[in-house]
Formats: structure tokens, C-alpha cells, sequence
């Protein structure tokens, strides 16, 4: 006896969601208005495939049977790796250094789409999510970091986000790094460390300081207890080493996390910054021309995260690459201080922000922020993270901070390594999902304006009575009106059930005796769900037939938009 064939079971994998007309339209909405904002910063679109040479994408290279965790990769006939991407970022570097010298440098583009990550899927964590990415590649200089910042926050401004719920998040990677060297961590030989190290800081929002010193350390147990949960091997680090970085990443806006007593930590400006000593030619050309005002008469004016950064300059002043970040930092805060997207403010003799120097200015758009690392390995410069401040619930109701819905920073290395010669690079990428979700919970984005289509019935099916529903159709459609003709096998009953569940705003009928007197009846779908909630009985509602008019055929379109017109007014007048 032959064995029952099995259906296929309908199953969507781990890590993966399907989306409905409302998410696409929400996001092609929010879309459109950071589209807008980049045209207006002179960017242009590109895309490239989703698909690239698995060395290409450059963070992960292929070992010996397969690529290495964190990518899908399959194998071509011809033995090649290809790999689903895993960012915008990598295979836009390789277009660049692939059409290199038919490019108009700097090349300023944008781009949106899927990227792939073959990781362990979890609440809120997807291995498939849109981003939205801008990039320049050419310009050496921090002016283009900077205006990465100005652009991120026009587009939070642009979505409806007010100034004080919004933040721009910037820190410069060479600060960490000229911290990991004064550590012993630098050097080609412990490059596998430092990205653990970047990955452990990267955490700190999720599992603040407690948590990254562990992942600093031996490592961290998800349960928050030995034997709890998964293990995640930290990064091996002593107390000694571990102190230094906490310092770094928890130096808040008052500096009170930093030992009082401890002249190391002092502004190490403080003398002049009090005017205890004057700031005299001779002194003058003693200090880095970045740290001082254009005339070179008094020190520059510092926001709060200068100020911060700079109380650690006295222990980190002998690295190169700590005080070449600091340099750059003070160098992008002038500029975004120039565009009105920082504020500026005095400090007293230990470092703390004291007077605002631009008072008409009520939240820094942009801040410095030493606690920003991005986990990425590629990154060599400044970088920074877009950071919604408003409270909204989480998944389990709790009200919390949102965090960053975005982040980026400059790679000068990622387009240099096709050609071998510098190609200086910097880009912001927006986690599409994860700011639509914002939006929709901050009321942000609403598509409640979207409406079905009209939807023509089909009471009989004859040839000829198709042929008039669809010129019915084709004449609401001539006049820029959404219509459909009922395509499937039921009667009326459904077809009107099937109308409702589409939200459709109006349904045209004609049966046999309408179309002998060149008649159709339109039935408003709103206002009949409205006048029907108020008859009592089934007769009765037969007799009411509540929110349908008989017009002439010749009136159905301008009957069709005035019941649609009538709608929209009614929406528009609600609160």
C-alpha cells in the first residue's frame, strides 16, 4: 500500500521575518525623507549586488573547507567563494576601487538594501536587515566626518525627531587605540585581541561597565552567574589593563567618575583655563595651534566632551595616535560649532563645562563622547553612533531609552587594500528596521492615510458582463482612482467580506437589472460600517442599505470621488 504523500511544511526560518503591506509602505515613507536629506547634501544614489567575492568583503576570508562564521557563503562551479553581504560598506569599496579612475572624486553616493548576518538569532536580532548607507571616499580631511554628523542629525530632524530626543554621538578610534598601546596591546600581533577588546566596549549600553569588565576579562556568563546561561570568552586582559579603558568609556559630563584627588586627571590646561597663568606668546608656542583660538591669544572653546577627553591627555599624552585623535576631535567639534550643531562652553580649573557660550542654542545637536567605540573592524578614524534619548516600552513593556539607530565612521583602509595606495573613507549607515520601529513608536510615522482600492464586484460572469466590470475598472484607473475587479470564484457575500478586509473605501455593484437601466449602486464602506452600527435587525439593514446611492453608469467616477473626497476630509478633521 503506497505511503500518504506529506505536505511540505509552511515554516519561516529562525532569524527571518516576513513583511506586510503596512511595514513597506511605513518604510518606503521614512525613506524617502532621508533620501531627500542626502540629495540635498549633494550625495547620489549607487547600488551594488547583493552578492560578492567572499575576499572581497574583506572582514571574513575563506579558510580551509568554508568561509568563517558570520557570513552565508556558498562555493560557484568554478570554485570561487561568494558570500551574501554582510554591509553596504564592503561592496561599495569594491566598486569604487574597481571604477576608480571613472569616478568623480571625492565620490559622494548613497545606497540602500538587504545585508545578511549568519548569526545566532534572538529577540530584536535578525540574520536579514535593510540598511541605508552614505558615503564619501576621497576626502582625507575631518571636514567630511563632520559633515557625516551635520547630516545625520538633519535627518533625524527631518523624520520628526525634535532637538533634546536625538542625539550625534562622535569619538574618534585612534583615541582608543593610543590607549590600547600605552596598554601593551598594539602592534600586528595582538590585532585579534584589540577586536575583542573593540566587541566588549561596543557592549557597554547592554550590559554597562560591570558587564564589559568582564568581556574584558575571562569572560561573561549570560545568566549573570558562573554555570548560568551561555559563555562568552572575554578578551584576557589583567586589572591593570581593564582600569585604563573604564576610565575611558565612563568619564561622564560632570567627570565625576574620575578620582578628584588625582592630579593625573586634571584639565591639563588648567592654570591657563582659570587664569592662574596667562596664556603669553612664548606658552602659546609651546601648545599643539589646534588646542587655541585663531589668534592664538586664549585657549579654544571646548563643549563637554573636549573637556572630558582632554582630563586623560596627561596620562596619554606620550602616544601619537591618542593625541592625533584628540586633534582631530577638537577639529571636527570647530566645524559642527560653526554649522550651529554644537555648543560651545568654558571650562574651570579641573576640566568641568561652566558657561555656555551659545545660549541660544537649547541641546547639542552632535557630542563628543568618549564612550563610542562601533564594533567593526575596519574602522581607522572618527566615528560615531545616532542615539534616540526618548523612552518608549520595550518588548516585555518596560520603558526604556531607545539607543542608536545608526552609526558609522571613517575606514581609510577598506578601498586601499584593493589598489595599494591610500583612498581615505567615511560613511553612516542607518538600521532601517530598527528606526521605523522607533518611529512607529514615537508616532512618528503614520500610514493611516493608505487606503484600498475601490473594489467593482462581479455578480455575474458571462463574457459580457466581465467585459462591463472591466471597463468599469479601467475607467476609475484612467481617473488616478486605485480600483480592482473581484477576480476570485464566490458570491457576494464574500466578495463584499473580501472589500472590507482590503479597507476598501467603496464597492461598485451591478447586477442583471442595474445594467438593463444603465445603472450601478455604490456603497460607501465607512459611512456604512457607521449608519449600520445603528439599525437593530437584518431587515431592517436590507431596507436602510446604509451608505449605497444608484447613480447612472456615466456618474461613477465623479460619484466614486466624491464619496472618497467626503472620506479624506473626515480623516483630515479628526484629531
Amino acid at each position: 500500500m503506497a505511503e500518504k504523500s506529506q505536505k511540505t511544511l509552511a515554516r519561516l526560518p529562525r532569524g527571518f521575518v516576513d513583511r506586510g503591506p503596512d511595514d513597506i509602505r511605513s518604510a518606503e515613507k521614512m525613506m524617502a525623507k532621508i533620501r531627500e536629506v542626502y540629495e540635498l547634501y549633494g550625495f547620489e544614489p549607487a547600488d551594488q549586488p547583493l552578492i560578492e567575492y567572499t575576499d572581497a568583503l574583506g572582514k571574513f576570508l575563506p579558510d580551509q573547507d568554508r568561509p568563517n562564521e558570520g557570513v552565508f557563503s556558498f562555493q560557484d562551479d568554478d570554485e570561487q567563494w561568494l558570500s551574501l553581504r554582510y554591509d553596504l560598506t564592503a561592496p561599495m569599496a569594491r566598486y569604487v576601487a574597481e571604477n576608480y579612475e571613472k569616478l568623480a572624486k571625492p565620490f559622494r553616493s548613497y545606497r540602500s538594501g538587504w545585508v545578511f548576518r549568519n548569526e545566532k538569532p534572538g529577540p530584536g536580532r535578525f540574520r536579514q536587515f535593510m540598511q541605508f548607507d552614505a558615503d564619501t571616499v576621497g576626502t582625507p580631511g575631518v571636514a567630511a566626518d563632520a559633515e557625516m554628523c551635520m547630516m545625520m542629525a538633519d535627518v533625524m530632524e527631518a523624520l520628526g525627531i525634535p532637538r533634546g530626543q536625538y542625539v550625534i554621538r562622535v569619538n574618534n578610534r585612534k583615541v582608543l587605540d593610543g590607549v590600547l598601546e600605552a596598554i601593551g596591546l598594539g602592534g600586528d600581533e595582538n590585532a585579534g585581541r584589540r577586536l575583542t577588546v573593540l566587541r566588549a566596549i561596543d557592549k557597554l549600553d547592554k550590559f554597562g561597565p560591570e558587564g564589559v569588565a568582564l568581556l574584558l576579562g575571562a569572560g561573561r556568563w549570560d545568566g549573570g552567574k558562573e554555570g548560568e546561561g551561555d559563555f562568552t570568552k572575554g578578551a584576557g586582559l589583567d586589572e591593570g589593563q581593564i582600569e585604563p579603558l573604564l576610565k575611558l568609556l565612563t568619564l561622564d559630563q560632570s567627570g565625576t567618575d574620575i578620582d578628584e584627588s588625582d592630579d593625573a586627571f586634571i584639565h591639563p590646561f588648567a592654570a591657563i583655563a582659570s587664569g592662574a597663568v596667562e596664556l603669553g606668546p612664548e606658552l602659546a608656542s609651546t601648545l599643539d595651534p589646534v588646542f587655541l583660538s585663531a589668534d592664538r591669544t586664549r585657549l579654544a572653546d571646548y563643549s563637554n566632551g573636549i573637556a572630558r577627553l582632554s582630563r586623560l591627555a596627561p596620562v596619554f599624552a606620550e602616544s601619537p595616535t591618542f593625541m592625533e585623535g584628540i586633534r582631530e576631535l577638537v577639529n571636527i567639534e570647530k566645524l559642527l560649532q560653526a554649522g550651529g550643531y554644537v555648543q560651545s562652553y568654558n571650562v574651570d580649573d579641573r576640566g568641568h563645562s561652566i558657561q555656555r557660550l551659545s545660549p541660544s542654542q537649547d541641546f547639542d545637536r552632535v557630542m563628543i563622547d568618549p564612550s563610542v567605540v562601533r564594533g567593526l573592524e575596519y574602522y581607522t578614524g572618527p566615528v560615531f553612533e545616532a542615539e534616540l534619548l526618548a523612552e518608549i516600552p520595550n518588548e516585555d513593556g518596560q520603558i526604556v531609552r531607545f539607543g542608536s539607530v545608526g552609526g558609522g565612521g571613517r575606514y581609510d583602509g577598506l578601498v586601499s587594500r584593493f589598489r595599494g595606495e591610500p583612498v581615505p573613507a567615511t560613511g553612516f549607515s542607518i538600521g532601517v528596521s530598527r528606526l521605523l520601529t522607533a518611529l512607529k513608536n514615537l508616532g512618528k510615522l503614520d500610514t493611516s492615510g493608505e487606503i484600498g482600492p475601490v473594489v467593482v464586484l462581479v455578480m455575474d460572469r458571462d463574457t459580457e458582463s466581465l467585459g462591463k466590470y472591466q471597463r468599469m475598472v479601467s475607467d476609475l484607473r484612467q481617473a488616478g482612482i486605485r480600483a480592482e475587479m473581484y477576480l476570485g470564484g464566490s458570491g457576494m457575500k464574500p466578495q463584499m467580506k473580501y472589500a472590507d478586509r482590503r479597507g476598501a473605501p467603496c464597492v461598485v455593484i451591478q447586477g442583471g437589472d442595474e445594467r438593463a437601466k444603465g445603472e450601478v449602486q455604490i456603497k460607501d464602506m465607512v459611512v456604512g460600517a457607521e449608519l449600520a452600527a445603528n439599525i437593530a435587525g437584518h431587515d431592517a439593514y436590507k431596507e436602510a442599505r446604509p451608505g449605497q446611492v444608484t447613480v447612472p453608469e456615466t456618474e461613477l467616477v465623479s460619484t466614486v470621488r466624491r464619496i472618497l473626497d467626503a472620506q479624506a476630509a473626515d480623516r483630515n478633521s479628526r484629531p
